[in-house]
């Protein structure tokens, strides 16, 4: 039998059957569940879901014939490395103010989501990306092909160090290794060890890591033959830069041809608070516009270079009779300005170019009367966990606090929450409830963290009206006709900081943004 959304027979009935038996999910057809996480990989940077000028074919694919979340959002983070939290939260379920710390150390305590399918008998795989401590991967996956992100950070989309899955989560630069081509043309690994880097690589001398971990879950599905439904996280370091690829994807972008976002700016119009951070070194100051089209190139070509490996990945389970009973979730784990704003990074709580997401629920398992369909909910990427496992009939951990969106698919309810509350480090606070969005900043000049005082310094307020203006060009708080509406989000604001317990705490940032607010 089918489950969920699935087919007339309901998530609960299978329950209850599996309960009366004693049976386990690979005795009862339990839906197979393939996550697909890409990085920086803004909402618009679906062509279905922006109408922007990005060749995505098989994304768009999988809006059209799944559930697509127009307000999904990562609620934030305390660190310049946004992957961290982001998918902590996916993990975990649990919200930004509640991880350990900013998110890189996931305790015991906090059931993973493949956790909890591997408890329910499902048979989980590791492919990719991994950017939290080396214990809770290990917890979590029965087995895996590639690991990246340990110990070398991403710097060369031809040159990634890779280290194959240990199951006792031992990896270090002694077992990492870099996938070259042998003179036949052939991939072959390079141990790193002490070695140096190397040059930067490009097609001609190494594989594509894309094309390296699609290959893999080609792989996997291929040679499946598991009796249990299987649980694979496919976690993909793309579109993030370098927005290296194979040149004819380059090619279908000519710089000249692309049209700026109508956010762009030479320059951001104040400190942020985090305005000069590695990401956005990547552009010179002020941008200029020509510069700024060719990283927009680079950017959506790598997105279409990750487009064409998620459709050799859905080819592979059509191929092997498994997609009609495979859900398939897609996901962003964080926007991505490249000029939008002035800015080039994600280190901000703007739509586009931080915060929101791309989020799909898609695949062969799906009943066609959710084919196509958009809600516009507010929800956060920590609600798809707890939405997979209602969706699939398992439990949710008591470690969870995200929502369930399963009531809102099935149409009981329109939302499961009324506002959504973001928050980048000490600077940045924003709420968004209905079509409105309040971004405040705080910016102390100076800090002295063995006196524990600061220096008073910049505050700035922004309201946009995200129905009317999703690109935030028009700044609505100066305006007197405003000034209500932004008391009132202002106290909503405190009183959502106050409800996430949103405090200092010195493993995240130097101060709190409430003490300078």
């Amino acid at each position: 039998m089918k489950s969920i959304l699935l087919s007339s027979t309901c998530l609960s009935c299978i329950g209850l059957y599996m309960c009366a038996n004693n049976l386990s999910a690979k005795e009862v057809n339990k839906p197979n569940v393939l996550v697909i996480y890409t990085d920086d990989h803004r909402y618009t940077g679906i062509h279905a879901l922006g109408g922007e000028a990005v060749i995505t074919p098989n994304l768009d694919n999988l809006v059209y014939n799944g559930i697509c979340f127009t307000n999904a959002y990562l609620q934030g983070a305390f660190t310049g490395a946004t992957s961290v939290p982001s998918r902590a939260m996916l993990l975990t379920g649990r919200n930004l103010f509640s991880l350990n710390g900013t998110g890189h150390n996931i305790p015991v305590e906090h059931t993973m989501m493949p956790e909890a399918f591997k408890e329910a008998g499902y048979f989980c795989y590791h492919i990719g990306k991994w950017h939290q401590d080396n214990k809770s991967l290990a917890r979590s996956f029965n087995s895996g092909s590639r690991v990246t992100g340990q110990p070398l950070y991403l710097l060369d989309k031809y040159r990634m160090p890779f280290s194959y899955w240990n199951s006792e989560g031992e990896y270090s630069k002694k077992n990492c290794y870099l996938c070259e081509y042998d003179k036949s043309g052939n991939p072959v690994n390079r141990i790193v060890g002490k070695e140096p880097y190397g040059p930067i690589g490009n097609e001609n001398t190494a594989p594509h890591i894309i094309e390296i971990l699609s290959g893999d879950a080609v792989k996997f599905i291929s040679d499946y033959d598991n009796k249990n439904p299987f649980f694979v996280y496919l976690s993909l370091p793309s579109p993030h830069d370098p927005c290296q690829c194979p040149k004819k994807y380059k090619d279908m972008y000519p710089a000249n041809e692309i049209n700026l976002p109508p956010s762009f700016m030479a320059q951001h119009p104040f400190d942020n608070g985090d305005y000069v951070s590695r990401d956005e070194k990547l552009a010179s100051w002020p941008r200029t516009q020509n510069e700024i089209k060719g990283k927009i190139s680079d950017y959506y070509a790598a997105i279409t270079h990750t487009d064409a490996q998620i459709g050799l990945v859905i080819k592979a389970l059509k191929d092997a009779g498994l997609y009609d009973n495979t859900i398939i979730i897609m996901a962003g784990d964080s926007g991505l300005a490249v000029g939008n704003h002035g800015l080039m990074g994600k280190q901000n709580l703007y739509n586009e170019d931080g915060i929101h997401v791309p989020l799909i629920i898609s695949g062969g398992a799906l009943d066609k009367q959710y084919h196509g369909k958009r809600l516009d909910a507010l929800c956060y990427i920590h609600d798809i966990m707890p939405t997979v496992l209602d969706i699939t009939d398992i439990k949710i951990p008591k470690s969870v606090n995200g929502k369930s969106l399963l009531p809102v698919i099935k149409g009981k309810q329109k939302d499961v929450r009324e506002y959504c509350y973001f928050a980048y480090r000490q600077h940045q606070r924003a709420i968004r409830i209905g079509n409105y969005k309040l971004i405040e900043y705080v910016r102390a000049k100076d800090y002295n963290k063995k006196a524990g005082n600061f220096i008073s310094g910049s505050r700035v307020t922004q309201l946009f009206n995200i129905k009317t203006d999703p690109w935030e060009t028009n700044n609505l708080a100066n305006f007197p006709e405003y000034t209500e509406m932004i008391k009132d989000m202002r106290e909503k604001m405190k009183i959502a900081s106050s409800e996430y317990n949103d405090t200092y705490d010195k493993n995240r940032s130097e101060y709190s943004f409430w003490e300078f607010y």
